[in-house]
């Protein structure tokens, strides 16, 4: 394998119209500290920062001394750097795809598929689903942060649809009835569920439309990681100019109540390094540590893994040293690293108040 290792990504931008416009966004704002000649476009929303290999956004290797361009094609050339295991499981592909959102906007109303409904969308509609890979994702706020997953506890949906008339009227009598009368039975709770959400979500356009402030609370302000499969597959049914399929939508979902709390799980500390915050969702795809540097610490070491990672700085400098390195690199916010299998970086930090970082990997 070649010497070089480990080097600075420059990494794709999407401008969604939901994306926080400018110099508000925060995505621009990494942008920015990453590369202080780009330009940055006062009208322009900038919503998702894409960190990987995906074809819609394979990041630029910003090293001219490393012949392939991408890290799309670098990956291919090397694909011993992503280590045996992830190589072999994965098809010598990256499994994960690392972001940031700064989002401005509600996002659409969506869900992603998973391996085999994926397969069988692209299979059928390439147009709309681009690959045939399942899409599990986890947010990671960075600032304030609400968002809506999955359907709240049974007891409230029904007190909901009797102190919000609009709401109501959208599920219509029968639906809201037969709700209402399944409590206690938890697999006619899921079909009654699945006719109040089929029932809203096929109402006519304009009566929907009508009473939309009234059903979705707007997100504002927030930006977070997100890590997912290696997957663009997204399946959408409102407050969304792309391509809307209520159908698939409303067929695919868990209709199964819970509490937020069951959406949400802690990180937890790695026993071995107090700097490290595991988040490990129980999915093979993808693990996201967060990296917080004190500012007592002025030397500390990224630990190798035996699986390929990228690294994202969101507060702190440091001067990085590596053997899989050909040169010492300077980190600061916005600094995308690549780090093969069984690599390991030392920093030097310079800044008074130490650093925040994440690094998404695959821990097999």
């Amino acid at each position: 394998m070649t010497s070089q290792r480990l080097f600075p990504l420059s990494c794709v931008v999407q401008n969604y119209a939901w994306g926080k416009v400018g110099q508000d966004s925060e995505v621009a704002k990494l942008v920015v500290g990453g590369d202080p000649q780009a330009v940055i476009e006062s009208g322009k929303p900038y919503a998702e920062l894409w960190m990987g290999a995906h074809p819609k956004g394979d990041a630029l290797i910003k090293d001219n001394r490393i012949s392939q361009r991408t890290l799309g094609q670098w990956i291919a050339d090397y694909p011993g750097c992503l280590g045996s295991k992830v190589k072999d499981t994965f098809q010598g592909q990256l499994p994960f795809l690392f972001k940031v959102l700064s989002v401005n906007t509600a996002l659409s109303i969506q869900a992603h598929p998973n391996r085999e409904l994926a397969a069988k969308l692209h299979a059928q509609f390439p147009e709309h689903y681009p690959d045939n890979n399942h899409k599990p994702e986890m947010a990671i706020a960075l600032t304030q942060f609400e968002g809506l997953c999955g359907f709240r506890p049974v007891e409230e949906i029904i007190g909901f649809l009797k102190a919000v008339p609009e709401f109501h009227a959208l599920v219509g009598n029968e639906a809201s009835d037969e709700l209402q009368s399944s409590v206690g039975n938890p697999g006619r709770i899921s079909l009654a569920l699945k006719k109040c959400f089929s029932r809203m979500m096929n109402c006519e356009k304009k009566v929907f439309v009508d009473q939309l402030n009234m059903l979705v609370k707007r997100v504002s302000e927030e930006d977070c990681i997100e890590c997912m499969a290696c997957s663009d597959n997204t399946v959408r049914a409102g407050l969304t100019p792309k391509y809307i399929d209520v159908n698939t939508l409303c067929e695919m979902l868990n209709y199964s109540p819970a509490p937020a709390s069951a959406k949400i799980f802690p990180s937890v500390q790695d026993p071995s390094d107090p700097c490290v915050y595991l988040y490990d969702p129980p999915v093979p795809d993808f693990t996201v540590m967060r990296i917080q540097i004190p500012s007592s610490v002025k030397q500390y070491t990224v630990s190798p893994l035996d699986c390929a990672g990228i690294l994202l700085v969101i507060q702190g400098e440091a001067s990085a040293t590596s053997a899989a390195a050909l040169a010492d690199m300077m980190l600061q916010r916005g600094s995308v690293l690549f780090i093969s299998a069984n690599e390991s970086v030392t920093l030097q930090v310079t800044s008074s108040t130490g650093m925040t970082m994440f690094r998404a990997c695959c821990l097999l």
